[in-house]
This record gives structure tokens, C-alpha cells and sequence, in this order.
């Protein structure tokens, strides 16, 4: 891990959340490191389409996740959907090669709508697979942001890939990954390294923590 990456501890419900570089929020008091939308597999379904795109991008999304959890040593990774992209895939081998090595890390995934594997592939690795919403208080996790809000639980969650649109001088504009904070809801920004943004219109009140290469910043 590189030494200069700045995190941001992010008080939330007394619960110490630090918002991490790599885009993912490691969760201080259930020492739980949380990511969504891995993608893994996405480079190859485009490739397989003739889209020229980078070969390594999976690689390097594992062995980005293998770095945070080196770093945090947390005693459960939480991945909030959309970890693989639609098929069977080169990746799930790296990923459950990474799931052996760390055989004191417990590993969940709450299914996204990119997760169509087949149940039997799931039941060969070490993976907990959780079809719904899955309440931590005082968080309820989950892929996409929930429409009912439950009283005394706030959701984190993912799918929607999260970014704003920084302005500078000479109409300059740039686009940053992000961790958005709504009143009932955190979207955490795609920890794959191959992935989208959709900007952000946030509203007052809201916090928006966004990524510059290895710091992350309050706007």
C-alpha cells in the first residue's frame, strides 16, 4: 500500500467509517472491509465482443482488494453486489486463490443484478452468498440503493457507480469517483478497476468524499 494515501474517518452513527483510496470503506468496530461492484470478468465480455479494452484490469482489481485487505486485516470482507459480470470468468480462480490464501477472512456477497452464476459455482468456494439485504446494525447493506428506508438502519450500498464533476480554471473539468452520503444512504463508488461513473447532482445537506489518485477528499 502506498504510504501517502490519505483515508478519511467518517463518523456515522457513532460507527467509524474510514473511506479508503482503493474505493472501498473499511467499517472500524465489525473490522469489515466493504467494496461493490468488482466487475470481474467485464474486460473479457468485452473483449469477446472485439471491444479493445485493457487485458490486465482484473488482475489488478484482485490485486488491488489483496493490498486492502493486507493493510486492514479485516476479520470479514463485505462485497455489496455485482462482483462478477454475468459469466464464469478467468478471475473467479484469482479471487478464490485470494479467498484461500486469507483463510481467516470471512467473505460475503449480497447478490447484484450482474451476479447470474450458477448456485453450484457459488457452493465451491468459501464464499457466504446472501440473496437479500442483510442488516449489520446499524447499517442494512445491499446492491442497489433501497427504496423503503428502515426506521433505525441506514443503507450502504453500491450499483450505481457514483461521481461528480470537478471544475478548475479555464472551463476545466475532471470526473472523480466518489462516496456519496445521502439522509438514508451511502452509495460507495465501483472498486473495479474497469468500471463506469454516472455523476451526481448532490443536494444540500448531503456529503459527497471523492477520490483524487490516493486521497480522498470532502467536497
Amino acid at each position: 500500500m502506498n504510504v501517502k494515501e490519505q483515508t478519511f474517518k467518517f463518523q456515522l452513527l457513532h460507527q467509524n467509517l474510514f473511506l479508503l483510496p482503493g474505493k472501498a470503506i473499511f467499517w472500524e468496530e465489525e473490522k469489515t472491509l466493504i467494496c461493490a461492484d468488482l466487475h470481474l470478468g467485464k474486460v473479457g465480455h468485452f473483449r469477446k465482443e472485439g471491444i479493445r479494452v485493457p487485458k490486465d484490469a482484473g488482475r489488478q482489481t484482485i490485486k488491488k482488494l489483496k493490498s486492502l485487505i493486507t493493510r486492514w486485516n479485516p476479520q470479514r470482507v463485505l462485497f455489496l453486489g455485482d462482483l462478477f459480470h454475468s459469466d464464469y470468468n478467468l478471475e473467479w480462480v484469482g479471487l478464490n486463490d485470494l479467498m484461500d490464501e486469507f483463510i481467516n477472512v470471512e467473505f460475503i456477497l449480497v447478490l447484484g443484478n450482474h451476479d447470474i452464476l450458477e448456485t453450484d459455482i457459488y457452493q465451491k468456494t468459501r464464499m457466504h452468498v446472501l440473496q437479500s439485504p442483510q442488516v449489520y446494525e446499524p447499517f442494512i447493506m445491499s446492491h442497489e440503493p433501497l427504496d423503503v428506508h428502515h426506521k433505525g438502519l441506514y443503507n450502504l450500498c453500491g450499483h450505481i457507480h457514483p461521481a461528480v464533476r470537478m471544475r478548475g480554471k479555464a472551463r476545466q473539468a475532471i470526473r472523480l469517483p466518489c462516496f456519496y452520503f445521502g439522509d438514508h444512504t451511502c452509495i460507495l463508488p465501483a472498486f473495479g478497476v474497469f468500471t463506469g461513473m454516472a455523476i451526481i447532482q448532490p443536494q444540500k445537506g448531503e456529503k459527497v468524499f471523492v477520490i483524487a489518485g490516493e486521497n480522498v477528499i470532502a467536497v
